[in-house]
């Protein structure tokens, strides 16, 4: 959609546009990051962030994106190797026994686990051994691009906390509570996230144990993951990227 939208500037040359972070379908990003080369033709000056903002957002219409910003960078700036962390969310919603019961303006937007409350101290207790710098096999989705990347990772924060959601003082009679957990680190694995929330809510549903986490951790084989824990992609979003 970006590419296209840049194309329709009429720039002098083809647009090199590179995204800080590819998230999977039906990932949400609040605020992603990108930068792009865009030259005009000659004689007509150069776009500023304004002109970007109006002549993107306005190409984009139909589409479920919108640019928030623009600015002009040094050449040696990379959107996805100049990021010092990426900071995600993943939403999930409680005391839904039934999908039904999931708010009308919350569906695909969060993860309703089924099974009851969940142990929220235990999750906490399990989120302390995923965080720091460690081999994250067990929690990586295998596919070709990821079989040559290094799979050690930094976790530099992990919180689970109770959430607002977008209309909350009108689910609260209804026993609904937000949870969020907040992950952050430089880089993650293909579908590192999901995994890892995941695993957190089979603690919190007392599948798995606190320690079960840091056996996952040292058994560095993605094969090791139980299938029944792969958090759904609705819920997560990509919060922010720090530069």
């Amino acid at each position: 959609w970006f590419q296209e939208a840049a194309q329709k500037l009429r720039p002098s040359a083809p647009i090199k546009f590179h995204i800080s972070s590819r998230t999977d379908t039906g990932v949400h990003a609040l605020a992603n990051a990108a930068h792009l080369d865009i030259q005009r033709a000659p004689g007509k000056a150069a776009f500023t962030g304004k002109q970007l903002v109006q002549g993107l957002n306005y190409h984009l219409r139909p589409e479920p994106i919108r640019i928030l910003s623009a600015q002009r960078v040094p050449s040696t700036f990379h959107a996805r190797f100049c990021a010092l962390s990426r900071t995600y969310l993943y939403r999930l919603l409680l005391g839904c026994a039934h999908y039904s019961q999931i708010p009308v303006f919350e569906r695909d937007l969060c993860w309703a686990p089924a099974g009851g409350p969940l142990d929220i101290p235990a999750m906490r207790e399990a989120a302390k051994f995923l965080l720091g710098t460690h081999d994250f096999s067990t929690f990586r989705s295998l596919h070709s691009e990821s079989a040559f990347q290094s799979p050690v990772r930094t976790l530099l924060q992990l919180e689970i906390q109770p959430s607002p959601g977008f209309l909350s003082h009108h689910y609260e009679h209804r026993g609904l509570e937000f949870w969020e957990v907040k992950v952050k680190g430089r880089a993650f694995l293909y579908r590192q996230v999901r995994r890892m929330v995941g695993a957190l809510v089979a603690v919190g549903q007392g599948k798995l144990a606190p320690h079960h986490i840091q056996e996952l951790l040292e058994a560095k084989d993605a094969r090791a993951f139980p299938s029944y824990a792969m958090a759904p992609a609705s819920g997560l979003f990509l919060k922010s990227v720090e530069y």
